[in-house]
């Protein structure tokens, strides 16, 4: 499976054509925290939506996924590898390495 770590989206984030990050917790989660990076988009879709909002993804764009640890985020990558998603990655860890080895300011819970 596809996985970056949190210094190596960094380096996605920062290169000309960094990804969409989907943040496929739940809405209560993302209002605890979330990864937000200047000039990179992000979108909550919880997983349970994404095949109904699948849609609204461009299939063209680099896309990281995350949720809180890695799991579920993981199963959303194997799910947009399968519907024709070429550049899909899971963020290792999910948002808890992220704030544990990128940006201590993102609170964990």
């Amino acid at each position: 499976m596809r996985e970056l770590g949190a210094d190596e989206l960094m380096a996605l984030c920062a290169s000309a054509q960094p990804p969409l990050l989907l943040d496929v917790r739940e809405p209560w989660e993302a209002q605890l925290a979330s990864i937000a990076l200047d000039g990179v988009r992000s979108q909550l879709m919880p997983m349970g939506q994404v095949p109904a909002r699948l849609g609204e993804l461009d299939p063209t764009q680099p896309v990281v996924c995350y949720c809180h640890h890695g799991v579920r985020s993981l199963q959303v990558v194997a799910f947009l590898l399968r519907a024709g998603f070429d550049c899909v990655y899971n963020l290792a860890g999910g948002i808890d390495a992220w704030s544990l080895a990128t940006d201590p300011s993102v609170p964990r819970y």
